[in-house]
């Protein structure tokens, strides 16, 4: 038996909000997989299943989040689970939106909900954290986990909560490097257009090349030909030009 939690706030209030986005994958894996309907107990909601040849206790603690390790840390206890039996689904900020990493241990990041949870079960937990992106100020933190996510989120996140739905079963083999290739791949196909519009755009064409100008000289090519001045028939010039080329009367 495995317990996999989704971290969150309850209420209707904190539903959309980036701080629930645990919550919204434990009920995107609840779905999926036909798990039993919620019901209430370890001071949260949980419902049950098996993914990859496994049962699972899916939980959703609504303690709040700053509380979470009370539910989770009940639910260890009652079944005599270690927390290496344990998978926990949260938000990131320092992860770019639509990023998953998976990792076993470590520190809480400053996560409220993480820090609870090492209090009460331990460190040795898988962590399935779930990137929200970060606002870029830290006096901002608070007020962007607690805000929804925008419509326009919703292109990669429906993409990656189905991801995580239809992979949780590795999760519960343990192939965590698998679980995070489907979900790269998924949003990398699903969301990066492919076909015609993943060839670069056709090249200008280039631009006929000037014909060089014949051979002349560069006074010629400098200057526009001109008709040969006309030469005077008559008078005391014309007896002189006769003189010095030949010409006839």
């Amino acid at each position: 038996m495995l317990v996999f939690a989704g971290l969150g706030n309850p209420g209707a209030k904190y539903a959309d909000n980036r701080h629930n986005v645990g919550f919204m994958a434990a009920d995107a894996i609840a779905r999926r997989h036909s798990f039993s309907p919620w019901s209430k107990k370890f001071q949260g909601l949980i419902a049950e299943g098996t993914l990859g040849g496994e049962k699972i206790i899916l939980i959703k603690p609504q303690t709040f989040m700053n509380l979470s390790g009370q539910s989770v840390g009940e639910a260890l206890r009652f079944y005599k689970l270690s927390p290496s039996d344990l998978t926990v689904f949260y938000d990131e900020i320092d992860l770019a939106a639509g990023k998953v990493r998976v990792k076993v241990g470590g520190g809480s990041g400053g996560h409220n909900g993480i820090r609870s949870l090492d209090q009460h079960v331990g460190k040795d937990y898988r962590r399935v954290r779930i990137g929200v992106g970060h606002p870029g100020v830290k006096e901002m933190v608070h007020g962007h986990v607690l805000g929804d996510f925008a419509k326009a989120d919703r292109e990669w996140l429906d993409v990656l909560l189905d991801t995580i739905a239809d992979d949780a079963g590795l999760l519960a083999k343990g192939d965590d490097n698998s679980f995070m290739n489907r979900v790269t791949l998924a949003l990398r196909d699903k969301l990066v257009p492919t076909g015609d519009d993943d060839r670069p755009p056709p090249k200008a064409p280039k631009a006929p090349k000037a014909q060089s100008p014949k051979a002349q000289s560069h006074i010629r090519q400098a200057r526009p030909q001109q008709a040969p001045a006309k030469l005077p028939e008559t008078g005391p010039m014309a007896a002189m030009l006769k003189k010095l080329f030949g010409g006839k009367d």
